[in-house]
């Protein structure tokens, strides 16, 4: 029988790896995991704007307001 995944479960696996993450405002931002709270606010390292799939500029270390985002998804890079 599989054990029962809550979501931060699945956050806590993606901590301290690239993840994607795409904001109500239509901003998509990849960096590193490093932390999170029980309302999802993150803290992001290394973290880049995209747009287009390409990088539009490197913002390196960010807070991210939990209630401004729509998911959370691992990287492809």
């Amino acid at each position: 029988m599989m054990e029962a995944s809550r979501p931060l479960d699945a956050l806590n696996r993606a901590r301290n790896k690239r993840v994607i993450v795409e904001l109500k405002n239509n901003l998509q931002i990849s960096g590193e995991l490093k932390s999170f709270d029980i309302h999802i606010n993150c803290v992001l390292e290394n973290a880049e704007e995209h747009q287009n799939g390409e990088v539009k500029r490197k913002l390196g270390t960010v807070f991210i307001r939990g209630d401004t985002i729509i998911l959370i998804s691992p990287s492809e890079q």
